[in-house]
Order: structure tokens, then C-alpha cells, then sequence
């Protein structure tokens, strides 16, 4: 069997940003992940955040332009070059960034925060229960950790829905992977258990594209995004909703 391995987007910076970051899915879960942290009382005045496995760093520099403090980190140096690149064409001064993994940084950081983030980088890890214990050192007593991780059921509902069924007969096995596809989706029963082993209690569960994903007529991910957004803002913290989204996001307190 083949070892897994952690997952690098150097190769595919420029491609990770058109088909993510520049995306209807891309643009959607922002503003819910914006959504949701924007409730966060701690968040109403300034504080120190870290992103762990923050890729080009969107989300974190839009809390930078709040005026919060942030600290970036991933395996990539390309992709935290185009952070940079970003934190410099908008002035922002209170950003800083580091070339390291999590098994590293939890090792070796010192300084812990009130609120870390860590989005989408579950599902690219060779072994992601150990990355919640490693993510509870770097959170702060009281403090808040953002988890957002792909969701397999949802992955399981969806295909069935396109009729891949010998592709969820397979558990999503596939001789030539798609180089944006998540390598191990996740369980979410199996990431709830491992943050309560960790020490991390469960605020609140928001789904992350309960709808987007699903429509027949892709077109309309474009030409009626608002309504979309809306419909996603009104249902995703809701059941059935929630659980069908394509990502969970999850808010954690550190006990």
C-alpha cells in the first residue's frame, strides 16, 4: 500500500487560485466562514490570530484589513509567496508569515492565540486525527479554534445524486486523482470525536455549500449567486442542511 503523505500545493498555486479562490465555491465559502467568525465576541476588538495551513491566505487577510494581527502558515512557499505578494499590494503591516508544517510548529511554537484557524487542510494530511491535538497546543485557554474540513458523506450524497455509484462503490478510489480533489474526506462523526478527545468543546456546526454543489444547472452557481448565498446563510446551521454541506465548519473552544 501506498504511504500517504502530507499535500503540498507548490505545483499548482496559480491553478489552486483560478479554480478556488476565483470560484463561485471559492467566493461562497469566504463570506460563510466571514459569517460565522463574525460572531465571535472576541473578534470584536483587535487580537492575534493564527491560520495554520493557510495557502494564499484570503480569509486571514481579510481579518488583517479588520485590524487584527495575523500570522500565516503552511508547507508551501508558493503559496505564502502569493500571500505576501497580497499583504503588500494592500498595506497591510500586521501580517507575517511562515514556511513550516503543523507537526513542526506545534512542536517548536511557543506563543499560543485566542483564535486559530485552520480551513480545508484536513482532507490533504496523512494523518489528520493527530492534527487536532497538535492544533490544541497552539489555541489558547478560552480561546477558539475555526476547523473547516471536507465533508465525505456529503461527497458520498453527491456522487449518488450524479449517479457515480461505481465511484462510491470504489469509497472514491480512482486510479488518476484530480489534483484539486481532497485526498482523504473526512468522516465528520470521526473529526467531532477526535477535537472532544483533544480537549475542545463544540460551539456551533455551519454547513459549507449545502446547496451550491447540488444544483442541476451549474450555470446558475453564476448567474444567481445571491439568491444562492442567501438560501446558504439562511439553512447551513440548520438540519438537514448543515450536514449535507460539501465542508463543515466547525467552532471549537479550548477547554
Amino acid at each position: 500500500m501506498k504511504q500517504k503523505t502530507d499535500r503540498s500545493f507548490d505545483d499548482i498555486a496559480a491553478k489552486f487560485s483560478r479554480n478556488i479562490y476565483g470560484s463561485t465555491k471559492g467566493r461562497l465559502r469566504q463570506l460563510v466562514l466571514l459569517r460565522d467568525l463574525a460572531q465571535l465576541d472576541l473578534l470584536q476588538q483587535p487580537c492575534q490570530i493564527l491560520d495554520v495551513g493557510a495557502g494564499q491566505g484570503q480569509l486571514a487577510l481579510t481579518l488583517a484589513a479588520q485590524g487584527h494581527s495575523v500570522h500565516l502558515t503552511d508547507i508551501s512557499a508558493e503559496m505564502l509567496h502569493i500571500a505576501q505578494q497580497q499583504a503588500e499590494e494592500h498595506g497591510l503591516n500586521n501580517v507575517s508569515l511562515q514556511q513550516i508544517g503543523l507537526s513542526e510548529l506545534a512542536a517548536t511554537h511557543q506563543q499560543q492565540y485566542s483564535l486559530v484557524l485552520c480551513h480545508a487542510m484536513l482532507e490533504w494530511l496523512a494523518q489528520p486525527e493527530l492534527a487536532i491535538a497538535q492544533l490544541r497546543r497552539l489555541v489558547a485557554p478560552g480561546g477558539i479554534l475555526s476547523l473547516m474540513f471536507y465533508n465525505k458523506e456529503a461527497k458520498r450524497f453527491g456522487n449518488i445524486l450524479f449517479g457515480n455509484f461505481d465511484y462510491v462503490a470504489a469509497d472514491f478510489q480512482v486510479k488518476k486523482k484530480v489534483s484539486l480533489n481532497p485526498q482523504h474526506p473526512l468522516v465528520p462523526q470521526d473529526v467531532q470525536h477526535w477535537c472532544e478527545q483533544a480537549g475542545f468543546s463544540l460551539l456551533s456546526k455551519t454547513g459549507v455549500r449545502c446547496f451550491h454543489d447540488y444544483l442541476r444547472d451549474r450555470s446558475q452557481q453564476q448567474s444567481h449567486f445571491e439568491q444562492l448565498l442567501a438560501l446558504e446563510l439562511q439553512y447551513n446551521r440548520t438540519e438537514p442542511y448543515a450536514s449535507l454541506g460539501r465542508y463543515q465548519h466547525l467552532l471549537l473552544k479550548a477547554d
